[in-house]
């Protein structure tokens, strides 16, 4: 498939870029005492190596006072401009461009982080981080449009081709703009011209630092998806208005605030391309170049989006971040080799809530370009015949990465499908996009020349017999067979025999939920899908603990309660009893130690831990030339993990 609107330059302000595809801005925690690294260098210089037209950084801090995160690159120093230097020279050698964002983060900052007041429009929370901030003075106000000034110089020195100013989801600027944030009663507040006021100044400041000859342009919020914010009709009255400016270059545009983050950050329950009818809004508005981003992961789709005139730009995030090479596998027709993002969330977005290094479950290279990406795999000196036993997402890489190294491999399978527990997980509610982790990897194996053997059941004596230079374990976990007292009589199901249809619940079923995680909120949505009634019991403070950092707890939550299913937190179950039809909950409350029972219910439905699988391992241990074992079958942990450590054992082995 050809891609002519994808693949054709766009002439950006200034500069030119080599097709339609920007990296878009997201945080990374690369950076070290809030300056730049090496890791920043190779993360970046990995997507351009990929093929990508244009590079936006991660948001950048301008003044002291904006501390949101603790890894934030403070641009107002002037040691980060060699330092730009060295990532902006390593994209250039691969002809890609590149625009570093400048943002404060205003009421969205953290006072904890600077030890400063936080600075805001007016002394209004954030609905997350809670610090009531101080009201700016108008000389706040001009000062922090010097440090864009003084960013901006930096940036320029640094090298970028341009720069993008954050007024969208997490900003001074659009908190400023919005009638949401911005109570002031001065010049500065009130009408939507005194609102432009403050982001017109960094505007104005940052094109005087640089000149007439750089780009500059704007992230703008195109709507903020909640009553008494901005709606899209007022967005495009503000892009006019910003664009009769002459000062800007293009917009770059973002969705919704800190109010409905799981808008901005869309996991897999949120349509592809999501925001595509707002790119459309806004770029009827302007003529300048506007970019379109969320959930586009797809070639295909941000074609079909180019050649409908809805945006100028696509912008991809995550794509990239699972796949750096996505655009030029795409360019040179290469499709059936790229490995789609299933926005999941749990590497990236995940790992950044809690202030962890950035990652991908689908590549274990993001941070680790220097040493994983692209070009470091070297053939083994001594070619193996290797083999694998579990056809699961860390025996699918394992045998992946083994073959690219030249070992002869076979990959062994019980079941008549690769995939393993991915298989199971995808049957959940909303789910179904999960699996393409597993569809990704059978395509890379088809064309490596891996040979898969389904429906094997592999035993000692088969490996014995077989005598492999090495053999990696991947036969993963189970769930646990007794985990409360009562597991073992009748109608008390496993969510892996729920979503395989193996089951009957009746009309009534109690959850017993001690994961937190999908695996019990998708198995009772998928329930009560089907008509069932659904109470979940956990011991957590609430049902789906672990789906915070994911942006997917909102939409989970509401989802379940408007199906029907009820909740009830802080219980630690102890045993479970009675015949099919007349099933009981016996536990306490973890804060009162309040004895209770909940019933009847037709079934129990236990999502309460997984065991490993490892007696194979256990059976060759000390009997083959070379063993390991890899995945679940070393502890039940989630699917970045056993992707990983398929990763690792297949290159070193």
């Amino acid at each position: 498939m050809t891609f002519k609107h994808l693949f054709s330059p766009l002439k950006i302000g200034k500069v030119e870029v080599r097709n339609r595809i920007s990296f878009q801005p997201h945080l990374t925690n690369f950076a070290v005492d809030c300056l730049p690294t090496e890791r920043h260098m190779h993360y970046w210089g990995e997507r351009a190596r990929g093929g990508v037209g244009l590079i936006i950084t991660e948001e950048m801090s301008v003044h002291p006072t904006d501390r949101a995160y603790e890894k934030l690159v403070e641009v107002f120093h002037p040691e980060v401009i060699p330092r730009f230097r060295r990532i902006t020279d390593r994209v250039h050698e691969f002809e890609a461009r590149i625009f570093a964002q400048l943002n404060h983060n205003g009421q969205q900052c953290d006072g904890t982080i600077s030890r400063l007041p936080v600075w805001a429009p007016s002394p209004v929370p954030d609905v997350l981080f809670r610090e009531t901030p101080k009201e700016m003075e108008p000389e706040d106000i001009e000062e922090v449009a010097r440090y864009f000034g003084r960013c901006a110089v930096h940036v320029r020195e640094g090298g970028f081709d341009g720069v993008e100013l954050q007024f969208g989801h997490s900003s001074l600027a659009r908190q400023f703009l919005s009638p949401l944030t911005n109570f002031r009663t001065d010049e500065f507040g009130g009408s939507l011209e005194n609102r432009m006021r403050a982001p017109l100044m960094f505007i104005e400041a940052v094109r005087r630092a640089v000149g007439d000859d750089y780009t500059v342009g704007i992230r703008l919020c195109a709507d903020e998806m909640i009553p008494g914010g901005l709606d899209l009709a007022q967005v495009q009255e503000i892009a006019r208005r910003f664009e009769a400016t002459g000062l800007i270059d293009f917009m770059d545009l973002s969705i919704a605030t800190f109010y409905n983050l799981y808008l901005v950050e869309g996991s897999m329950h949120t349509p592809l391309g999501y925001t595509v009818p707002l790119a459309a809004g806004v770029r009827e508005s302007v003529k300048l170049p506007v970019f379109c981003t969320g959930r586009i992961n797809d070639p295909v789709m941000a074609e079909k989006v180019l050649a409908a005139g809805q945006a100028d730009m696509i912008g991809m995030c995550r794509a990239l971040i699972c796949d750096p090479f996505l655009p030029k596998k795409a360019e040179e027709g290469r499709m059936e080799e790229i490995r789609y993002c299933v926005a999941d969330n749990q590497g990236c977005i995940g790992r950044m809530g809690v202030n962890k290094l950035l990652g991908c479950i689908q590549n274990p290279a993001v941070g680790l370009e220097a040493r994983w990406g692209e070009g470091s795999l070297r053939p083994a000196a001594v070619k193996k015949r290797v083999m694998v036993v579990g056809g699961g997402p860390a025996g699918m890489w394992a045998a992946k990465m083994a073959a690219l190294r030249g070992h002869r491999v076979d990959l062994y399978e019980r079941g008549d499908e690769l995939g393993g527990q991915v298989l199971i997980a995808m049957k959940g509610a909303g789910r179904d996009e999960f699996g393409v982790i597993a569809r990704n990897e059978k395509a890379q194996l088809d064309r490596l020349g891996v040979t898969v053997h389904l429906g094997v059941e592999v035993t000692e004596a088969m490996v014995l017999e077989q005598a492999p230079d090495a053999v990696i374990v991947a036969t993963g976990s189970v769930p646990k067979a007794h985990p409360v007292a009562g597991a073992d009589g009748p109608a008390v199901f496993n969510v892996w025999q729920v979503l395989q249809g193996e089951a009957e619940v009746g009309q009534s079923v109690c959850l017993i939920d001690y994961d937190g995680h999908h695996r019990a909120t998708s198995t009772a949505e998928h329930l009560a899908d089907r008509g069932v009634k659904v109470h979940i019991i956990t011991s957590s403070l609430f049902v789906g603990a672990e789906l915070g950092p994911l942006q997917d707890l909102y939409l989970t939550r509401q989802r379940l309660l408007q199906k029907g299913v009820t909740f009830t937190p802080d219980i630690a179950v102890m045993e479970v009893t009675g015949e099919a039809g007349d099933k009981r909950v016996k536990g306490f409350n973890v804060y009162s130690n309040e004895w209770g029972e909940w019933g009847p219910y037709d079934s129990l439905v236990l999502a309460m831990g997984q065991e490993v699988d490892d007696r194979l391992y256990k059976a060759l241990k000390g009997k083959v030339k070379e063993l390991h074992r890899i995945g679940d079958c070393v502890a039940p942990r989630k699917v970045d993990m056993a992707i990983w450590e398929g990763h690792k054992v297949g290159r070193e082995i």
